[in-house]
């Protein structure tokens, strides 16, 4: 089911991407219903209302002109468009003079063309954020001055049942593209909308003063939330199939033993989902560390604490995965035990069956042969006495195997 959601949206994707975007206009590419949001800040506050991103980064850059950066690196000033001021060159004591933050939502390639150009974002990373299904990364471009992540983001999918076709996990993804003055968002699927961290940031100014590493850290953090969320929603349905396995079931009906084979299908459908949630989470595991330990221009030293922090988390989840992973095998080797044992069973109870019936077919068969000369024959109660013996030896081998739990 989710290689079929996969191929769906890829081909959704793909059919979105034209043959040639005009680039040398970004005022004029054309800016559609993909943008969710635009939004400039400063110091920590959000500045008037929604903009157009020309617009936004033309004040941002503006004001970023008009104050000096203390203590700031000196390196060239990144080229812009017509119009519009350089980037910035530096800080102010780790803080931001302002930023623009804009969000997108699947956008087409012709109406993000206009974007990429005007905040000069390096062409792999645009093609790659456009092309949904990327592994989770964070990546630098030294010459452009930005960092580009690819977070999955995850959701529980509520099931009454669960069975060998529930969709148990389902996925999303996150773009994010951080600059000195800006930050650009781009999500892939239906969930994981990124208002609430946009509310959490706007009512923490002091952090949001830090510029778009902290918005970058409130994306990461909110994501791994997420992860925790699934992943004690996970455990739950672990602990539910875990309980099913190792039931008592004294009564070995058609139905339970029809239930006891659904369980090695629906191990293999958490495994699956599972194996989902571990390609969202694991590769995150070295970028974020990067993030909290190495110097950055990009992420000051405060950031690079609350990342740490994001870090620890991020690898209490996939560890948690990991022994989901080894306790889903110990389930599923123990519920393959339990059937090979009830075969064991039922292979036992046909030979006790077999045994029984032996010993009349074997008399029986002996007097089913032509002999003129038998004690028997010329008995009164011969025939009688027959019977009553076959039925007096099985009678007693019923009950032998009856002691010994073959029958």
């Amino acid at each position: 089911m989710s290689m079929i959601r996969t191929f769906r949206t890829a081909v959704r994707i793909g059919r979105r991407r034209p043959r040639s975007v005009d680039l040398s206009h970004p005022a004029r590419s054309p800016l559609g219903s993909a943008v969710v949001n635009c939004v400039v800040y400063h110091d920590g506050k959000r500045q008037h209302g929604d903009c157009a991103a020309q617009e936004a980064i033309r004040r941002v850059r503006a004001e970023h002109a008009t104050v000096p950066a203390q203590g700031a690196v000196n390196r060239p000033a990144r080229s812009a468009p017509a119009g519009v001021a350089p980037g910035p060159s530096g800080a102010r004591n780790g803080r931001s003079a302002g930023f623009v933050w804009i969000g997108l939502h699947e956008p087409a390639y012709e109406e993000f063309a206009g974007i990429a150009q005007l905040f000069g974002l390096h062409p792999l990373a645009v093609d790659n954020a456009l092309r949904a299904h990327q592994r989770p990364k964070v990546e630098r471009y030294d010459e452009t001055d930005t960092l580009f992540a690819v977070f999955k983001t995850v959701r529980y999918v509520e099931h009454d049942q669960l069975t060998a076709t529930s969709e148990i996990v389902e996925t999303g993804e996150i773009m994010v593209f951080t600059g000195p003055d800006f930050v650009i968002t781009i999500r892939h699927g239906g969930h994981g909308s990124l208002g609430p961290v946009r509310e959490e940031l706007e009512s923490r100014a002091e952090l949001l003063s830090h510029g778009p590493a902290a918005v970058l850290y409130a994306i990461a953090d909110h994501v791994v939330d997420d992860y925790l969320v699934v992943t004690a929603a996970v455990q739950d349905d672990i602990d539910a199939v875990e309980t099913e396995v190792f039931a008592q079931r004294p009564q070995r009906t058609r139905a339970r033993r029809a239930g006891r084979a659904d369980d090695a299908g629906r191990i293999y459908q958490l495994k699956r989902e599972l194996l989902e949630l571990r390609r969202a989470v694991a590769p995150l595991d070295r970028p974020l560390h990067a993030l909290s330990t190495q110097p950055s221009r990009l992420v000051d030293a405060d950031v690079r604490t609350y990342f740490r922090h994001v870090a620890d988390r991020l690898s209490r989840v996939s560890e948690q995965v990991t022994s989901f992973d080894d306790l889903l095998n110990s389930i599923l080797q123990a519920s393959l035990a339990q059937v090979t044992v009830a075969q064991n069973e039922d292979l036992r109870k046909i030979s006790a069956w077999v045994a029984i019936l032996a010993v009349p077919t074997l008399v029986c068969g002996l007097y089913g042969m032509n002999f003129d000369h038998m004690p028997e024959l010329g008995w009164t109660y011969g025939y009688p006495a027959v019977l009553g013996a076959l039925v007096a030896i099985c009678t007693l081998l019923h009950r032998a195997f009856r002691r010994s739990g073959w029958l």
